[in-house]
């Protein structure tokens, strides 16, 4: 047996990692400014993280949700302080796919609705009721094709009061659209969004999988615009590499047995790979370091030769440039050894580092960026 082929992968093998730094097997140092998806928040191989695991797994590693795991109301107290949302409950699963599925399930518990309006070049994830909502045909099944969806262009409010009625049971948008090379959902977009769902009794559900956890300089992308969802997705981040999804619940949204469940979601190690996220976060100020680190790469980049157009907030960076992006990824990757993220854009790279990145790890990605672009320039001027 052997694994089903449905990833493109770079022929490298990484074997350790520490702070924002890659080895592979052949001890070849990489700087990582991609976190694997967004995925690695806190640095990897952060000595609390490590101490919180290990500790849980000496204790207990799994048992289901038929019990009381008081990490789960830790998680959840810590949750809430950090990123505002105290009177929120939490509903914890394994993945932003997982998460979304159920967000977009429990809107239509909620008003018993099944329209949904979601937004084009969209992500949302691969199950069954996510990938419905996600803008990208070519991951679509005939299956997924079931649901009542409609895809509006992002930050267009006229096209969106055309649509929203009634009849519809959930909007879903990202605060920063992610794999479509990120494009930001404005204030005044996601303020319009707020106002019509409370006119029509719509949810609106904020997906910040990629986006939440500190990134882009608050703890959720959205917090920019001043709103409040009925429910918010995430996952990535969270964990720092352990799978971990879950939602953030409105009040006004009430629970019943039976409604969701999950087998692995709100584990006892999910749990302690979580509490610690949140408790380094914490204490050495990860989202300020994303703000303050994510501006100054900002704008350096801006004024690089070769960038059409720089956008994101904090560490969530979309870099477009005059022209196809993939070959300088690749270089940057093989021949400057630094891990970037490519975007449905094929102009883009997306730069994703680790919350804790430092000036100093940020100017030599400077360097080696302006270095990977120089070849590039002197082609497309001849």
């Amino acid at each position: 047996m052997k694994p089903f082929d449905v990833y493109p992968l770079f022929d490298i093998e990484p074997v350790k990692a520490h702070g924002c730094w890659i080895w592979d097997k052949e001890d070849k140092k990489y700087l990582d400014f991609y976190g694997g998806h967004a995925v690695i928040s806190i640095g990897h191989s952060h000595p609390h993280y490590i101490k919180k695991l290990e500790e849980q797994l000496e204790k207990i590693a799994f048992y289901s949700n038929s019990v009381k795991i008081k990490q789960q109301e830790e998680l959840a107290q810590k949750l809430g302080e950090l990123s505002g949302y105290e009177d929120y409950a939490v509903f914890l699963s394994n993945s932003g796919a997982e998460a979304n599925e159920n967000a977009l399930k429990l809107s239509s518990f909620h008003n018993g609705r099944k329209k949904i309006i979601a937004f084009e070049k969209s992500f949302h994830g691969r199950t069954s009721l996510a990938v419905s909502v996600t803008n990208d045909a070519s991951i679509q099944a005939p299956i997924n094709n079931l649901h009542d969806t409609i895809f509006l262009p992002l930050n267009d409010i006229e096209a969106f009061l055309k649509v929203i009625n009634k009849d519809v049971c959930a909007v879903i948008v990202e605060g920063i659209q992610g794999v479509a090379g990120i494009q930001i959902a404005s204030d005044e977009f996601l303020k319009t969004l707020r106002q019509k769902c409370d006119e029509t009794g719509a949810l609106l559900i904020l997906d910040e999988v990629q986006s939440g956890y500190g990134r882009t300089g608050k703890f959720f992308a959205y917090q920019h615009a001043n709103i409040k969802p009925d429910i918010i997705t995430t996952a990535k981040g969270m964990g720092n590499g352990f799978p971990v999804g879950g939602m953030l619940i409105s009040p006004a949204i009430k629970a019943k047995h039976g409604m969701l469940g999950t087998t692995f979601g709100g584990s006892y190690l999910a749990c302690a790979a979580s509490i610690a996220v949140l408790d380094v976060i914490r204490t050495e100020k990860l989202v300020e370091n994303a703000a303050n680190v994510g501006s100054y790469l900002m704008e350096k980049i801006k004024s690089m030769e070769g960038v059409k157009e720089v956008r994101g907030k904090g560490l969530m960076i979309g870099v477009e440039l005059h022209f196809n992006a993939t070959q300088v990824r690749n270089d940057l990757v093989f021949k400057h050894q630094i891990f970037t993220g490519s975007a449905s854009n094929k102009n883009t790279i997306r730069l994703l580092p680790p919350l804790n990145i430092t000036k100093t790890e940020a100017d030599y990605f400077l360097k080696e960026f302006t270095r990977a672009l120089q070849p590039h320039l002197q082609s497309v001027s001849q």
